[in-house]
């Protein structure tokens, strides 16, 4: 009879990857610290596979196809992202009848053989699996393009795959990567709220989870934590199980956690815990990360194209009225781009609306497609200034 012999939250930021220098390095080291604690914590375990259940940041799926959940059952999971790339042995057996007989229990989930995934799942094989000769079992669930899956119906699958783990013989660890509170590409992307991630915290220490199974979409979204989707599958999986914190880091602009549920190791409440309201108030009325308008398709498209595709990031810095043509976009539908090359991007970190999103870009998709925009001008900006350095060549 199989057995969750582990199960685990952790933060999976990008910023643990490039280490940008409007980071604190101590925050990042003490994120990475946590997540290699747990990791070793698996050698202690021996699972037999690793469940890793995580988000998409617009890099996978994307409006071509997004489904509410997915199983990767390919051969091997591969993942992508700064230019590190992971390769790890999925466990096709217990994948495959999880697919399988979750379809039987009702629970309609698309798949992918050949998938890429992006950076939930790569801080999780970069930190946590860490080399370790371990298969996993990658399943993703929509955070970030509604319609979204409710936290209740996110740990009803959970429950389902604790019911296929208990029918089989592998022992199995849980790792859902995602959270806490943060706003990326959205006027409040400087204001994570700190204080529901403490409130969360304590009830998480409490045993309390059937409280956050019970938060609305509008809710998550409210407070930036709808990447919990994925803890709440894991919920379902292990029932009312107390946690522990391993560490969290309030960096400016984001809530990094990582949790421990099993095995406990004894450790008490936590100071941010300590530190919770009794309960926390939601106001309502704020709805960050909405269904993107299919008339604003070519928008989100080129934004999406752009990230992957160097050549026609070039052009929308060099031939702005190729990539409209290209796309079937009027010269109005067009001229908001030019705002991709907007020097001063701070501005739009603190308190303003980009003219994207009013245009109707998806808040996250256009800020991963700004970061890369500036990106490349700063490579440009560096090869003209190499160009124009005079030769140290002596004569």
């Amino acid at each position: 009879m199989g057995k969750i012999v582990g199960a685990f939250a952790t933060v999976h930021a990008p910023q643990l990857f490039d280490r940008p220098p409007s980071e604190d390095p101590k925050q990042l080291d003490a994120d990475i610290a946590a997540m290699r604690q747990i990791g070793k914590e698996l050698e202690e375990t021996k699972p037999d596979a690793v469940i890793v259940i995580g988000s998409d940041h617009l890099e996978t799926f994307f409006l071509s196809s997004v489904p509410t959940f997915a199983i990767l059952s390919g051969e091997f999971s591969h993942a992508e992202f700064a230019g590190r790339k992971y390769e790890l042995k999925i466990h096709e057996a217990l994948t495959e009848d999880l697919l399988d007989k979750l379809m039987k229990m009702g629970f309609d989930l698309g798949y992918s053989q050949d998938a890429v995934l992006g950076h939930a799942f790569a801080a999780v094989y970069e930190w946590v699996i860490e080399g370790r000769k371990i298969p996993v079992v990658p399943i993703f669930v929509n955070a970030y393009l509604p319609p979204l899956p409710t936290a209740k119906r996110c740990a009803e699958l959970g429950r389902a795959i604790g019911k296929v783990i208990a029918s089989r013989p592998e022992n199995v660890a849980i790792v859902a990567s995602g959270g806490m509170s943060h706003f990326p590409g959205t006027w409040k992307y400087p204001k994570p709220d700190f204080d529901f991630d403490y409130w969360a915290i304590s009830e998480i220490e409490k045993g309390n989870l059937d409280t956050l199974i019970n938060l609305t979409n509008e809710q998550l979204d409210e407070v930036g934590n709808t990447e919990l989707l994925s803890w709440m599958i894991m919920f379902g999986a292990i029932g009312n199980h107390k946690g522990e914190l391993v560490t969290y880091q309030p960096t400016w602009h984001h809530g990094h956690a990582v949790l421990r549920f099993i095995p406990l190791k004894g450790a008490g409440p936590s100071k941010e815990g300590q530190e919770a309201s009794k309960k926390y108030e939601f106001k309502g009325g704020y709805e960050f990360y909405k269904h993107p308008s299919p008339s604003a398709y070519k928008l989100n498209k080129v934004l999406y194209d752009s990230r992957f595709k160097r050549d026609l990031r070039l052009r929308l810095i060099h031939d702005l009225p190729s990539v409209a043509k290209e796309y079937g976009m009027t010269p109005d539908e067009a001229k908001v781009l030019e705002t991709l090359q907007d020097d001063d991007i701070e501005k739009f970190r603190d308190g303003q609306v980009h003219p994207l999103v009013e245009a109707g870009a998806h808040p996250l998709g256009m800020w991963m497609a700004v970061i890369r925009i500036h990106s490349e001008l700063r490579k440009l900006r560096a090869e003209k200034n190499q160009i124009g350095q005079p030769s140290s060549a002596t004569h």
